[in-house]
């Protein structure tokens, strides 16, 4: 079955996953060790999205740190942390397994595109199980910039063997969506993500509120 846009290119963090756990705890661990208290959960959801280097610097900011004295360090000690076990408290958002395997079955290539390092998206995919239903995976380092810029999702498709006339992206914040209207690709925006916007303030083509609405909303395109 042949599609106009068959080329699915998702965000994982906010999108896929539910990281922010692992990714608070890692953040924590750095401030506890500069003598700052933990930030809430709800305070580093709003720093997640635009990679590893600006979520540190927001942390640092929020803790009233030196951002441009501690960041070089911060940052590789994060990712230390992090990295080390970035699967650990992180889950999988409903549906999300029966969807993509779905969309597989229909003939829809599928990408990870993401700001997270690269290898760290690899671990929490194959920790998750996710990975089998992905045919690639772009992350931090795969280029040489994150998202809004065009490079990753052009990666991505280039991953997939698709023309930027197949692509869709799939996210929540506004690198997804900023950035799939840089490289001119429709985006769908969920509302369940990390977004420091409101969901229907990013300027997607389509909201979804579930999961399992994704097939429903590719009728579209």
């Amino acid at each position: 079955m042949a599609f106009k846009r068959d080329a699915l290119l998702f965000d994982l963090d906010g999108t896929l996953v539910d990281s922010l756990p692992d990714l608070a705890l890692a953040m924590n661990q750095v401030l506890a060790e500069e003598g700052r208290a933990p930030l809430a959960l709800a305070e580093v959801r709003l720093m997640v999205g635009d990679g590893v280097p600006k979520l540190v610097a927001r942390g640092l900011t929020a803790a009233g740190l030196p951002v441009e004295a501690l960041l070089e360090r911060a940052v590789a000690h994060f990712l230390d942390l992090y990295e080390g076990g970035p699967a650990a408290h992180t889950t999988i958002y409903p549906d999300v397994p029966e969807v993509l395997e779905a969309l597989r079955v229909q003939g829809y290539r599928l990408a990870v595109c993401t700001n997270k390092p690269v290898d760290a998206a690899n671990h929490v995919l194959r920790a998750l199980g996710l990975a089998p239903l992905l045919d690639a995976v772009i992350g931090g380092g795969s280029t040489p910039a994150l998202k809004p810029d065009p490079q990753p999702f052009l990666a991505a498709l280039a991953a997939l063997g698709a023309p930027l006339e197949r692509g869709i992206m799939i996210g929540d914040s506004p690198a997804d969506i900023e950035g799939a209207r840089r490289t001119g690709l429709p985006a769908i925006a969920v509302t369940w993500g990390y977004t420091r916007l409101k969901p229907e303030e990013l300027g997607a083509d389509h909201l979804i509120e579930r999961f399992a609405d994704l097939p429903a909303a590719l009728l579209n395109y």
